[in-house]
């Protein structure tokens, strides 16, 4: 990808994710000309009313429930220090690299609008960091959604002061070391920038919009496998006529029946019009109703994101035409639109990993699967327990996502005495989604790694290699070219951890 341009208004899902997964500097990024002019204008706005000696939220008074007290104009960059400073109590494990460049390159993003008063110097030192690889160690923990994600990006601004910790070349150190070592210099913040830094929704838009990416894959994985595990149990493509779902015209419905029929395209291991057998169990006959609306939340959210990817979200705004400057108080901050997101998206993804695991119990039990194959996926049951348990962790991690998926939204807590009486949650709910997210992950490839060896039994058992379909094959061969035919019981858990390292890669990439 070409170097990335930020004006404020045409940041995209590719470009944040391209930066985020990226070597720093491949590709770089850089502020417009006309970002630049807006931010300067904005800055010298804030210069202009302190000369005047105006009040205004945030410049010349406290925060939150201090919004009365009045700071002199000698004070004013030290405010803006102790906002930063004070605000840093995240706690838990610092997020992963991935997502803090996520985060570092959509706060410089949205601060390239030029309404938060922030100064170019203070801009173009974040998008130095990125661009050299100076990371700040952000804890996860600490974000009530509003006045947006105030603890976690307070630590993101300790950075750029010197202070915190950091990492720079693969090695954890402070703020302070981690810019020397890269040839940079801390700033002095003025008034406004560490409200301008530490106010914002930026948090749980990046951690949401690479979930939001996965999710979008993982729901292309779930299509495959749910067809992969149809073709070893025998399973008719009826239910996935075009005619069934142009009478029922959900979008993303015939969408994912039109996927799964072109992925079953050339496969000789579905059967045809059967008199005693005309249709499947829900888990397979329904698989485009299921997946379908999973993907409507898929689609909801990357909508969603979309637009607050090139929102402005901080507190005040600065607003200015000609000599007249207005800065004006809001709630941009509350994140209440992605923490509904995010939850409706949890739950749907919970739901992915739910008719997998029974997909899973289809495979694994012949009664289910009209004895087509053995108990188990072993063909010595008893002495051997083959896939039973295999199952097992499926249910287990479908349990935790039910929990999981309990939104965080429908909960607030009112804080700062009472004047942020009302919060999102959205960042617990973005983290909540990461959970689920994985462990949707981890079913799908469980799913993946049963069909696979009840592909290979159920062709044993034909003295035959019937073709897979065009879109199945390639997850069969990702899987056999990592784990073999289990033939007796061994050691599963290096083969669960291959089939989780191919669903992670297609969850990343969307190939295999």
């Amino acid at each position: 990808m070409n170097n990335i341009v930020l004006d404020g208004e045409s940041l995209t899902f590719e470009q944040v994710v391209a930066v985020a997964y990226g070597k720093p500097g491949e590709p770089g990024v850089s502020l417009s000309d006309r970002a630049k002019e807006q931010v300067i204008k904005a800055a010298s706005a804030v210069d202009t009313l302190l000369e005047r000696g105006e009040i205004a939220y945030g410049i010349t008074t406290g925060f939150g429930a201090f919004k009365d007290k009045i700071i002199s104009r000698e004070e004013v960059e030290r405010l803006q220090r102790n906002i930063v400073v004070s605000h840093a109590v995240g706690v838990g494990d610092a997020f992963d690299t991935a997502t803090t460049r996520a985060i570092m390159l959509i706060r410089a993003n949205t601060l390239a609008r030029g309404f938060s008063g922030i100064r170019l110097e203070t801009l173009e030192l974040i998008l130095e960091c990125l661009n050299r690889g100076v990371h700040p160690l952000i804890p996860e923990k600490g974000s009530l959604g509003a006045s947006g994600d105030l603890a976690p990006l307070a630590h993101f601004a300790c950075l750029l002061i010197g202070e915190g910790r950091a990492e720079f070349g693969g090695k954890e150190m402070s703020g302070a070391e981690a810019l020397s070592a890269a040839g940079l210099s801390p700033v002095v913040l003025k008034a406004k920038e560490g409200l301008a830094l530490t106010n914002g929704t930026t948090i749980m838009t990046a951690v949401g919009l690479l979930e939001t990416e996965k999710a979008r894959n993982l729901a292309d994985l779930a299509d495959v496998s749910g067809c992969l595990t149809l073709e070893a149990v025998n399973g008719t493509t009826a239910a996935f006529d075009e005619r069934i779902h142009a009478v029922r015209p959900h979008p993303r419905q015939v969408e994912c029946a039109k996927n799964l029929r072109a992925i079953l395209e050339g496969s000789e291991m579905t059967r045809g019009f059967d008199p005693v057998n005309v249709q499947d169990a829900y888990t397979l006959r329904c698989i485009p109703q299921v997946h379908g609306a999973c993907r409507d939340a898929v689609a909801y959210a990357k909508w969603l994101l979309k637009i607050e990817l090139n929102s402005v979200t901080d507190n005040p705004l600065i607003f200015v035409d000609g000599d007249n400057i207005e800065v004006i108080s809001g709630g941009n901050f509350h994140g209440e639109p992605l923490a509904l997101a995010f939850d409706y998206l949890a739950i749907a993804l919970a739901e992915l990993a739910n008719i997998s695991e029974r997909r899973i119990m289809r495979l694994t039990d012949e009664a289910s699967n009209s004895r087509i194959l053995p108990a188990f996926l072993t063909e010595d049951g008893g002495l051997n327990s083959g896939f039973m348990i295999v199952q097992y962790t499926a249910a287990a991690l479908c349990t935790e996502n039910k929990v999981l998926a309990h939104p965080a939204s429908v909960d607030t807590i009112p804080s700062s005495a009472n004047v942020e009486d009302h919060v999102s949650m959205g960042a617990t709910a973005a983290l909540k989604l990461r959970s689920v997210r994985r462990n949707l992950e981890t079913v799908l490839a469980l799913e993946a790694f049963c069909s696979a060896q009840a592909v290979d039994l159920r062709r044993k058992r034909l003295a035959a290699e019937p073709k897979l379909g065009q879109g199945t094959e390639p997850l069969f061969r990702a899987i056999r070219e990592r784990i073999p035919f289990i033939a007796a019981d061994e050691y599963m858990k290096v083969h669960i951890d291959s089939a989780v390292d191919v669903a992670k890669r297609f969850a990343r990439t969307g190939g295999f």
